[in-house]
C-alpha cells in the first residue's frame, strides 16, 4: 500500500472514530448549540423591535433584523461547536491515546486530519440546524443567486476549517480539558464584539477598530451580502485572507505540538 493510500485510510478511520465519539456522547455538542439559539431568540424576540427600530432609523421591522443577526448567529454557531472539538482534543491527549496512536504503524497526520473533519461536519451539521431555527422564526433570503449560495455554503465550510485548526492547537497544547475549553473561549466571545448584533458604525468611536480589526467581522459581512444583497466591498477578499491565514496559522501549530515527543 502507497504512503498516500495508507494516510487516507488512517485518516478516514481516524474521522469514524471522531464521528462516533460525538454520536455516543451528544451532551457537548447539544450545549454548545444552545448558545447561539438562546441568542437568535434573546434578541428576536426580547429586544428585536427596538434593535429593528434603532438600526431602521426608527422605521424598520423585526424580520430585517432577523435577517441582519442571522449571519453572525451561523458564524457564533461554528465557534461554539468548535470549543468541543479543542475538549476533544485534550481529552486524547490526557488520557494517553495520543501517546499510544505514537507507537502504532499509522500515518501520524491522520489522528489530527480525524478531528480537523469530523469537527468541520459537526460545524455544517450545526449551523443547518440553527438556520432551521432561523427559518423557523422567519429569515428568509429571496435575493440570493444559487451561486451566492454556493459561495456562502463556501465560506462557511473554509471558516470551521479555519478555526477547527486553531481549536486543535489549542487542545493540543492545554493541559487538560478544562483548560482546552477555557483557552477557547475567544471563539465564542469574539462575535460578540463583532458586527453580529448591531453595524460597526452604531459602535463607540474607541470600540469600531476591537469589532472590524477581527476575522469574524469580515466573515459575518461577507455571508451577509452573499444572503441578503448588501454591499460586500473589500469584506471578502479579508475574509478568505483571514481564514487562510487562520488555517496555515492552526495547522503548522498543530504539527508542531503533535510531533513533539511526550514529556
Amino acid at each position: 500500500m502507497s504512503s498516500l493510500s495508507l494516510a487516507v485510510r488512517n485518516s478516514t478511520t481516524m474521522l469514524r472514530r471522531n464521528l462516533l465519539h460525538a454520536r455516543r456522547y451528544p451532551s457537548m455538542t447539544l450545549n454548545l448549540l444552545l448558545t447561539p439559539v438562546m441568542l437568535l431568540l434573546l434578541f428576536v424576540y426580547v429586544f428585536g423591535d427596538v434593535m429593528s427600530a434603532g438600526i431602521g432609523g426608527g422605521g424598520a421591522d423585526r424580520s430585517e433584523y432577523i435577517a441582519y443577526l442571522i449571519p453572525g448567529i451561523l458564524l457564533m454557531t461554528i465557534g461554539g461547536t468548535t470549543i468541543g472539538t479543542a475538549v476533544s482534543v485534550s481529552m486524547d491527549m490526557t488520557e494517553g491515546i495520543m501517546a499510544r496512536f505514537r507507537t502504532m504503524a499509522i500515518s501520524r497526520g491522520s489522528v489530527l486530519v480525524g478531528h480537523v473533519v469530523g469537527s468541520v461536519m459537526q460545524c455544517v451539521a450545526s449551523v443547518l440546524l440553527v438556520g432551521a431555527v432561523g427559518v423557523a422564526i422567519g429569515f428568509r433570503s429571496t435575493d440570493a443567486t444559487a451561486l451566492e449560495w454556493l459561495a456562502a455554503f463556501g465560506l462557511l465550510v473554509l471558516f470551521s476549517l479555519a478555526l477547527t485548526w486553531i481549536a486543535v492547537g489549542m487542545g493540543l497544547s492545554s493541559p487538560n480539558p478544562e483548560a482546552a475549553s477555557n483557552n477557547a473561549t475567544p471563539l465564542i466571545f469574539l462575535p460578540l464584539i463583532s458586527s453580529a448584533f448591531v453595524p460597526v458604525d452604531a459602535m463607540p468611536g474607541w470600540f469600531q477598530p476591537v469589532a472590524e480589526y477581527q476575522p469574524f467581522t469580515p466573515a459575518i459581512e461577507t455571508l451577509r451580502g452573499l444572503l441578503l444583497g448588501s454591499e460586500i466591498g473589500h469584506n471578502g477578499w479579508l475574509a478568505v485572507a483571514w481564514c487562510l491565514g487562520l488555517v496555515a496559522l492552526g495547522y503548522f501549530w498543530s504539527r508542531s505540538l503533535f510531533g513533539r515527543d511526550p514529556k
